[in-house]
């Protein structure tokens, strides 16, 4: 009877001491129900870069759409197909559902945190401030690409049929997002430290980095609203990235590498080759950067016909330092900078210098960024490159520089081509554009068609229809 007894209270003891902290008992810990800021900011920096620097059919075509690669077999994104492989839809995922909501996330977990102490709530703002820009610069990529996109309403999970915003009111909400940003940064104060991917946690390169931004979008938008254009650009371009400063993700080794590398080398795959369109016009200038771009076939540099079936044994290669693991992927830099002061000098507005001095900034800086420093001065008088004596208008002349020297970076090479037409592109052979041009925009997703079809119609209404040649508001021309 003792030992029964004795059984009894040592199963009541068990059950007690098993349900005393149950909750505690249920809990996986190593799956935490809140991923910490840190975390969702570095994820989200990570995803925008990758997209930023690949080159996967399926995912972004701009460095075909910029002619600087083309297509050796598969050639239909060289010529503007992007529905059999519906490279919308993946954008649209990507850039909402990978980097914008993880930014949301991120934002609601740092607003949430109770902190105390003055150096503490500097560097909430301070993170806060980050994880905005980076949400601004997606925004303001996707305006590029498409045109009117979801905005107000997006990232709202209780509403799954967002409204379409129009693109020239979501730039002047970016614009004052970043000038509320720039307010609430104190570069005294820390913020992500070795989180932020980009550049360490360092707030006053990101101050440089939201006045950059400033100045991108007061361009992009000048010829649809010039008096808001020059208010940004006057205002962010001295506190902007100087000619060598910039803004990338640089990747560490094969196991964390650059996009490039894996679609280029990594895949063992042999789909791209440098197009005659940027060949063609480097050999003209004989561009000393053009042993860090491409390689050469038999002592010469020669580029597959845009858009063609070409073999890829016959044209030049991208250069092993491009396709390399740990190249960087840029996202934002001084030589940008520099072509967009040059081009607000041509607009009258006031930027610290004439469009000569930025011009010829932006084409030294490319040069030191690709190893060739010591060649700019002299490329800088050649008759065909001086800005005095240069082919064509301010626009030619800004136009077909800034191409060159934005080479990989398919989109803001698009962007560029598309506001200032120029330099001439190649016509592919089988354009899905009615008349062979380079498309104006990509049309939206199939599936927002059918998902959410309401706010689509209006938005296509809104934009004046919904094909590759229909332009964005700031393309006038």
């Amino acid at each position: 009877m003792k030992k029964i007894f004795f059984v009894i209270i040592v199963l009541f003891g068990v059950m007690t001491s098993c349900t005393k902290n149950f909750e505690d008992f249920n809990t996986d810990k190593k799956r935490p129900v809140v991923v910490p800021a840190e975390n969702l900011f570095a994820n989200a920096q990570k995803a925008l870069a990758d997209q930023e620097a690949s080159t996967n059919v399926n995912l972004n075509n701009f460095k075909l759409w910029a002619q600087y690669w083309t297509e050796t077999t598969y050639t239909d994104e060289a010529n503007y197909d992007i529905v059999t492989r519906p490279v919308p839809n993946s954008i649209f995922r990507i850039y909402y559902r990978d980097i914008l909501q993880d930014l949301k996330d991120a934002r609601d977990v740092t607003v949430a945190t109770e902190v105390i102490g003055e150096i503490a709530e500097a560097k909430k703002n301070n993170q806060r401030a980050l994880i905005d820009l980076v949400q601004v610069y997606t925004y303001a990529q996707m305006v590029d690409i498409f045109g009117n996109i979801p905005y107000t309403d997006a990232l709202d999970i209780n509403n799954i049929y967002p409204k379409y915003d129009d693109a020239l009111a979501i730039y002047k909400d970016l614009l004052a997002r970043i000038d509320a940003d720039l307010a609430l940064m104190n570069d005294a104060y820390g913020s992500f430290g070795e989180a932020d991917l980009y550049m360490g946690g360092d707030v006053a390169m990101w101050k440089k980095f939201a006045n950059s931004m400033k100045v991108r979008i007061g361009i992009t938008i000048a010829d649809g609203d010039n008096a808001t254009a020059k208010a940004a650009v006057e205002s962010g371009y001295a506190g902007a990235f100087a000619p060598d400063e910039k803004c990338q993700l640089v990747y560490l080794d094969a196991t964390n590498s650059n996009p490039i590398y894996q679609d280029v080398i990594q895949s063992g795959r042999s789909d791209f080759i440098a197009a005659n369109t940027i060949i063609d016009a480097m050999n003209a200038l004989a561009d000393p950067r053009l042993p860090s771009y491409f390689d050469e076939v038999d002592g010469v540099y020669i580029g597959g016909p845009y858009g063609e079936s070409s073999p890829f044994s016959q044209y030049s290669h991208i250069d092993e330092v491009v396709s390399s693991p740990t190249f960087p992927s840029v996202l934002l830099d001084g030589t940008e900078v520099a072509f967009y002061l040059a081009e607000a000098a041509e607009r009258g507005f006031s930027v610290g210098g004439n469009a000569e001095s930025h011009y010829n900034a932006g084409i030294t800086s490319s040069f030191n960024r690709w190893g060739v420093s010591a060649d700019a001065a002299a490329y800088l008088t050649k008759p065909e490159v001086a800005y005095a004596t240069a082919t064509g208008n301010w626009k030619q002349k800004i136009g077909t520089q800034a191409w060159l020297a934005y080479y990989v970076r398919g989109q803001v090479a698009w962007t560029t081509y598309r506001r200032l037409d120029y330099p001439i592109m190649n016509q592919p052979p089988n354009p899905l554009t009615d008349d062979g041009s380079v498309p104006t925009r990509f049309t939206y997703p199939i599936n927002e068609q059918t998902l959410n079809a309401e706010n689509f119609a209006a938005a296509v209404s809104a934009m004046g229809g919904n094909e590759l040649t229909t332009k964005i508001f700031w393309d006038k021309n």
